[in-house]
């Protein structure tokens, strides 16, 4: 293909294809944990990192990486003083992360043009050190999900359960969230702060309705994931649409697809055992027939 002769686009293709393959399985756990707002409020928690490393001169993807873990670390904190409340965590880290933001904005006015690439994305413009930070995170994350997988899928249905179990639900609850705010953080630069949650989220919304057990709703999600995201790229590169909002909206195409074609095999699959039960109680009611009729004639014969 022509695009993949540009370097640019090469970056692109690997970058998309690291974070949408760690994002998308993220995504799964998440949703079951019903933590799903989780990933938008990490990105804007990101955000004010971003403008902290604009305004200090220090390179934003870093400081925004940094600030991305440290709010996800304080999520886990605010949630135990709201237990019932456990929610307000995201809210009140949320409304943390965007108002730094936007007070450091306002302070240094220079840094406002190039807000638009890390309020959207710009995944053509990924550079080799945020390239190398995507590649960290999603090792650090398969590495985490592999070891802790059983932990995590107890934990991800009933915490109850996994800490009279003997399972040290708050570590691997605060090691979970760091690694969400590590891939938030390295997804940022292809979907930006307002689309990040939707490359984690829409692939495993579609893959917890169609597969049939956990592991294969990881498999699919990435799989999902994976062709949303070139196929995104390559819409991208073809109309000259910005990459991020391209990959989200063929993401919520797969999602709004899926869903569709599952309730159209459903309802046709209801329809015809709705035909075929008729035809099975006229067979029912023959063979009922012929077995009395030869229990009469052996009555007949005796």
């Amino acid at each position: 293909m022509e695009m993949l002769h540009y370097d640019f686009m090469q970056r692109a293709f690997c970058a998309g294809g690291i974070i949408a393959l760690i994002a998308s399985a993220l995504g799964v756990y998440l949703l079951l944990r019903r933590q799903a707002l989780m990933a938008d409020m990490l990105s804007h928690v990101s955000l004010a990192g971003v403008a902290a490393g604009a305004y200090l001169r220090i390179n934003p993807s870093i400081t925004g990486f940094i600030v991305a873990i440290i709010g996800a670390i304080a999520v886990e904190y605010v949630r135990k003083a709201y237990k019932t409340y456990s929610e307000l965590s995201v809210a009140i880290i949320m409304v943390g992360g965007l108002s730094v933001s936007i007070i450091l904005m306002t302070m240094n006015k220079t840094i406002n043009k190039s807000f638009s690439s890390y309020l959207f994305g710009s995944v053509v413009a990924v550079n080799q050190l945020e390239l190398t930070m995507m590649l960290a995170a999603a090792l650090i994350g398969a590495l985490f999900f592999f070891l802790l997988r059983k932990p995590l899928y107890i934990i991800s249905f009933d915490e109850e359960s996994a800490r009279t179990s003997g399972i040290p639900v708050q570590w691997i609850s605060v090691g979970f969230s760091i690694i969400t705010g590590m891939i938030v953080a390295a997804a940022m630069p292809i979907v930006g702060v307002l689309l990040v949650s939707s490359l984690i989220i829409l692939p495993a919304a579609l893959s917890v309705r169609i597969a049939p057990s956990f592991t294969s709703a990881i498999l699919v999600s990435m799989g999902i994931g994976l062709t949303g995201t070139f196929t995104g790229l390559t819409a991208s590169y073809e109309l000259s649409t910005p990459p991020g909002g391209t990959i989200a909206f063929i993401l919520l195409l797969f999602l709004v697809s899926g869903l569709c074609v599952r309730k159209i095999i459903l309802l046709a699959s209801k329809s015809t055992s709705k035909k075929m039960r008729p035809e099975i109680a006229v067979k029912e009611s023959r063979i009922s027939k012929n077995g009395l009729s030869s229990n009469l004639q052996k009555i007949r014969q005796r």
